[in-house]
């Protein structure tokens, strides 16, 4: 509450909804002092187990799909229990009252329903998780701790039109696109509270999105960051850096930058790399370790096979590589410009609105448009 994240309404709740009644004996937190996922046991080692449970740390609780057996972590994490913080700033800033219908997208452990249910009763409260395995268990998990919220298996993209119309819609996965179908399934009015974000990495800011009047579109601004396991229909595919680097080295243009590594990447939830997601769309970076003192940053284009690499020395000029039909790195470099010359403006001054034509994203109003690159 001292910082925000809890708002007085939701205290009740954060009381009588503990996160543990919905986490497995084996879970993965992560470790703020390492960095990592750690397998914790609940039979093995309760009172580490409850630490993490009751701990403002994300916790994964599925590797891989569900394809993975054993206690080490697997590749890729695929479903989790939020930090507690993060859930309760999305719960506030879905503004919920009471008696409303909300629709959420993606159950996982069933715990942000069993919030939801406290607050507005278990029949109100419809779930949708595509994974069946994950469904099942937090069907069973709601219904034991007494709050049986209705838990959909199926595709939770394409919302679920037998319950509507509802109040209030929210996502607990990251997204690449809010689909339509969410609108239509709402009241005029009506709050959506989702992760959004770009390709251009895995961040995502909280889009709080009005239905309009007329049911038309949803606006809204952002209200922070985040950063959210992806849908699975609208997660990117590995990049391949051999199907882009081909060796070609008349095919390459050579240049330098100005800009420095700490211009450039900011911290991790610093509002610059959204910005530049929004500029330079169709395209992923990414970031390799520093080595003797050289960091190179490389940019994959989703539409074509551009590339372009840059690599930041420390105390030194950066050297810049491109080459395909489009210039990732100058339109990269326009774009951090266009976000200097706006003032720096943190993801709060961003917005977005959808409606049947698809998303735009906006800076300060909506009809003041974000035109990409």
């Amino acid at each position: 509450m001292a910082g925000g994240a809890l708002s007085s309404d939701w205290a009740p709740a954060f009381a009588a909804v503990p996160r543990a009644s919905f986490l497995p004996d084996l879970m993965w937190p992560f470790d703020m002092k390492t960095g990592l996922s750690v397998p914790v046991s609940r039979s093995e080692d309760p009172e580490l187990w409850y630490g993490y449970a009751d701990s403002d740390v994300p916790v994964v609780t599925q590797w891989d799909d569900g394809a993975h057996t054993g206690p080490e972590p697997g590749q890729v994490s695929t479903s989790s229990a939020s930090m507690p913080s993060v859930v309760f700033r999305m719960l506030r800033d879905l503004d919920l009252p009471a008696g409303a219908r909300v629709l959420e997208i993606g159950t996982g452990t069933g715990w942000n329903a069993a919030l939801l249910a406290h607050r507005v009763r278990a029949e109100n409260v419809v779930s949708v998780e595509l994974d069946p395995a994950v469904a099942a268990e937090a069907r069973t998990a709601l219904a034991r701790f007494g709050l049986p919220a209705h838990v959909i298996t199926g595709d939770g993209l394409k919302g679920h039109a037998e319950g509507e119309p509802y109040d209030r819609i929210i996502a607990t996965c990251g997204l690449r696109a809010i689909p339509f179908a969410w609108v239509e399934q709402c009241e005029p009015g009506s709050v959506i509270v989702a992760p959004w974000g770009t390709h251009y990495g895995n961040g995502d800011a909280v889009a709080r999105l009005t239905v309009a009047h007329d049911g038309a579109s949803a606006s809204g601004p952002f209200t922070g960051p985040v950063e959210f396991m992806k849908a699975r229909a609208q997660r990117l595919p590995p990049i391949v850096h051999s199907e882009y680097v081909t060796g070609e080295a008349d095919a390459q243009e050579k240049s330098s930058t100005a800009l420095t590594e700490d211009e450039f990447m900011g911290e991790r939830f610093s509002p610059q790399g959204f910005a530049l997601g929004l500029k330079v769309r169709d395209c992923v970076h990414v970031v390799a370790e520093k080595r003797d003192g050289a960091r190179p940053v490389w940019l994959y284009g989703l539409t074509d096979r551009s590339w372009a690499c840059v690599v930041f020395r420390d105390g030194g000029t950066a050297s810049v590589w491109q080459a395909g039909p489009r210039r990732l790195w100058a339109d990269m470099e326009a774009a951090y410009r266009w976000w200097e010359g706006q003032g720096r403006p943190g993801i709060e001054r961003f917005g977005l609105t959808v409606d049947s034509a698809g998303e735009r994203a906006w800076l300060d109003r909506p009809d003041n448009l974000i035109r990409p690159a």
